[in-house]
């Protein structure tokens, strides 16, 4: 089993599922028993029909013992000779057991259609299990490469299937807004396509010409908020500010810092959607009309995303237009700020309120620590420890993804034949290891930490089969790391995780996810000639 379970014991003997076998949900179980028929319904071809006898069942029900044992998201599972018991402590926590199920029986319960032949029995087993973190977190960028609305609800399965909760929607960026927002329709029809891309690192000389882009509705949204609750994952949106704003700036040139960016521009022309990847130097003008048209576009947000925590971007917002402006320069006497560091943290301190205003909480990148943190704001640490450790100390709550660990865009392996390789080597037993909670923290401290996440940046992923490359195996890794209380990470049984991977790969088979073989990238997976960005030796350990 992957995630690997709190306590698992399997005794001689089995439960066989036939065309009789019932579902038998309580109250509260709807979701779970709907995931399920229609899951392995599809995958056995039996009808599993509701029912009341216990006999040859696969029952499904939420009872507070579990609750006060394992918690909300805790479950127990008794798999016995005549029925199958999944105990949730809440509908999370039963939807997790449920997962359970299917991966007990083997990687054709993953198969959309069932096999000719295929007998369907489940080893007699005991199961409790509970998450160690609450925020069990993936990021996907959509914006330097967009994946259509169908990717997007495949992804969501395969976190399901992962035990992973947090789903991070990285929408905006220099390379593309992907939301419909309906008072700024230029942020779509201008902004949501750029004419060529860069093929591979900056640095490449390569270019794919034709042009590229994509945006969700608003009603693809609400199907994806919609279909994430059925799996008990939150989605949480990211809007970049003030950085990372160039398709916004190409849509509504007014949003920059149109007193600098004019002179900087051949002939005096706006901005386009930019076609490369790097550090943009076109940021958001501090202005009130930046500070409007983006209080617009939250206010149309919050309606489509039910999440407490709204992610506002704040990382590599270079300062050099501001200091440039005159605009900005007098900004920052207004307010009596002292440079641009705390110009961005008045940028982002003035969302903080206005999100708090309406319920909801700030989340950004561990950069809006420089020049002061708003008040009630959550910081992704990103780069390294260092953030989040500043943060909880100073009582703030903290996700951390510090690249050197959870970067699946980084290179899995140093051999000439990884695609596109960028950065350090990270392994999947580099995942395996990685510890959410640093050593430095008190007990006090620690309970800041509401868990971790895994971050996919797209520039160099063209297409599904490449995000598949980067983000498996390793997601499978970080996912055990998220929910599994393992010890550690020295004391960490690598070897028996490799062992229970020989089992997930049928899985993930199944599932049709394009990941990276342990002996190496199959020949059509590599990517000969397109410059990347390796580095040598360990990543430092910020």
């Amino acid at each position: 089993m992957i995630p690997l379970p709190r306590y698992a014991h399997t005794y001689r003997g089995h439960f066989e599922l036939g065309p009789d076998t019932r579902l038998v949900a309580g109250e509260g179980a709807g979701a779970s028993e709907r995931w399920l028929r229609g899951a392995l319904g599809a995958a056995t071809g039996f009808p599993l029909a509701p029912g009341d006898s216990p006999e040859d069942a696969i029952q499904l029900y939420i009872h507070p013992t579990v609750t006060k044992d394992l918690g909300p998201e805790g479950y127990r599972l008794m798999v016995l000779s005549h029925t199958v018991h999944v105990v949730g402590g809440g509908p999370a926590g039963l939807f997790w057991g449920a997962q359970t199920l299917r991966q007990l029986l083997g990687p054709d319960a993953f198969r959309r259609a069932p096999l000719p032949g295929r007998e369907w029995r489940l080893p007699l087993t005991h199961v409790q299990d509970s998450p160690r973190f609450r925020w069990r977190g993936l990021m996907l960028d959509v914006s330097r490469h967009f994946m259509p609305k169908e990717g997007v609800l495949r992804y969501l399965d395969l976190m399901a299937a992962h035990k992973l909760n947090v789903f991070h929607f990285h929408l905006t960026d220099d390379q593309g807004w992907r939301v419909q927002i309906k008072r700024y329709p230029k942020l779509t029809e201008i902004g949501s396509w750029r004419a060529r891309t860069k093929f591979g690192h900056r640095a490449s000389p390569l270019w794919d010409d034709k042009p590229h882009g994509g945006y969700y509705t608003q009603d693809d949204i609400r199907e994806i908020v919609a279909y994430a609750a059925e799996r008990h994952i939150t989605v949480v949106p990211e809007i970049d500010v003030p950085g990372h704003s160039q398709a916004a700036i190409a849509a509504y040139p007014e949003l920059g810092n149109t007193d600098v960016i004019t002179a900087s521009i051949e002939g005096g022309n706006s901005l386009s959607v930019w076609d490369t990847w790097g550090i943009n130097p076109n940021v958001l003008a501090p202005t009130d009309n930046t500070l409007r048209f983006y209080e617009g576009v939250f206010e149309e947000l919050l309606a489509l995303f039910p999440s407490e925590f709204i992610h506002v971007g704040g990382d590599e917002c270079l300062k050099d237009q501001w200091k440039q402006s005159p605009t900005a320069q007098a900004r920052i006497k207004e307010l009596g700020l002292a440079d641009e560091d705390e110009l961005q943290s008045w940028f982002i301190g003035h969302f903080d309120k206005w999100l708090s205003a309406r319920g909801r909480r700030l989340v950004g990148w561990d950069e809006i620590l420089e020049g002061g943190l708003a008040d009630g704001a959550v910081v992704s640490s990103w780069r390294g420890y260092e953030g989040g450790i500043t943060a909880a100390r100073a009582g703030h709550d903290v996700v951390m993804c510090p690249e050197q660990h959870v970067y699946l865009d980084w290179r899995q392996a140093p051999g000439d034949d990884e695609p596109v390789p960028i950065a350090h080597v990270r392994t999947l037993e580099d995942v395996y290891r990685f510890e959410p909670v640093p050593e430095q923290l008190s007990e006090a401290e620690a309970r800041h930490v509401l868990g971790a996440q895994a971050n996919v940046w797209t520039e160099v992923m063209e297409d599904q089969g490449r995000v598949d490359y980067q983000t498996f195996p390793r997601l499978a890794a970080f996912a055990e790391v998220a929910w599994s209380a393992l010890p550690a990470p020295a004391e960490r049984d690598f070897a028996d995780f490799e062992r229970r991977m020989a089992a997930h790969y049928p899985r993930l088979d199944a599932l049709g996810v394009a990941y990276r073989p342990p002996t190496g990238p199959l020949p059509w997976q590599q990517r000969p000639g397109v410059l990347g960005r390796p580095k040598d030796g360990p990543p430092p350990n910020a």
